[in-house]
């Protein structure tokens, strides 16, 4: 049986130059230190789903790799049927990127393996970025030790974005993909559809491929029909 290779890969096209900060332009500094090796060994950053953590550390590693440094970015929602297998080897990483942490907390052999992953990052000084949608404290992890380690490093709260923040980055998002996105398109997609940001990106490269199936421009009527389509 064929084994299926692993997406231990990071997202090219999702940097820092594509995220729009808003209130968050400290976290993002901090952020952009530890992707080119600084001081801080161990980051942990959480906040709500669709605020666009998993970007951020795809951006992390789209810049470390661009130093040279070797990196990883980890998906745990995708990676936990895989087992704890997969962190085997990555210690050896100048930084490693572990997103949805909250998906392997109070599973024995996961939260052994992390623990073991953490203190082998350390001893060699490599760096470690986490995000889950909850503070390390408040983090479902049954092994004592391994919570001790998770709130050792500095820990970061994504803030929400504005809805005027919000357009300003489905913009950004859009011109990275080649896409013009006129104000109006945009305000009718911030008013008639789930407003994360992990929604509204998905949408978008939907509709970007519906446009050019079609050929048409991205317009209001256009965005209109195809949510009508899929209603």
């Amino acid at each position: 049986m064929r084994q299926q290779p692993l997406p231990l890969g990071f997202d090219p096209l999702q940097g820092f130059e594509e995220f729009h900060s808003g209130p968050n332009a400290e976290l993002v500094s901090h952020l952009r230190e530890l992707a080119a090796g600084g001081t801080e060994p161990f980051i942990h950053l959480w906040g709500a789903a669709g605020q666009g953590k998993s970007h951020l550390l795809n951006a992390c590693c789209r810049d470390a790799h661009r130093r040279g440094l070797s990196c990883a970015y980890l998906p745990l929602a995708t990676l936990r049927d895989y087992g704890p297998e997969v962190l085997e080897g990555l210690g050896a990483l100048d930084l490693l990127c572990l997103d949805d942490l909250e998906q392997i907390g109070g599973d024995p052999a996961w939260e052994q393996s992390l623990f073991s992953l953490f203190n082998e990052l350390r001893d060699k000084d490599r760096r470690l970025l986490t995000a889950s949608s909850q503070p390390p404290a408040h983090l479902p992890v049954n092994l004592p030790d391994l919570k001790t380690r998770l709130g050792w490093g500095l820990t970061l709260h994504l803030a929400p974005l504005t809805d005027s923040d919000r357009l300003l980055a489905l913009h950004l998002h859009a011109r990275a993909m080649g896409l013009d996105l006129p104000e109006a398109a945009g305000r009718y997609l911030m008013a008639h559809h789930p407003r994360d940001l992990g929604s509204l990106r998905q949408l978008l490269g939907e509709l970007d491929r519906a446009t050019l199936a079609a050929q048409r421009k991205l317009t209001v009527p256009f965005i209109k029909t195809y949510l009508e389509h899929l209603a």
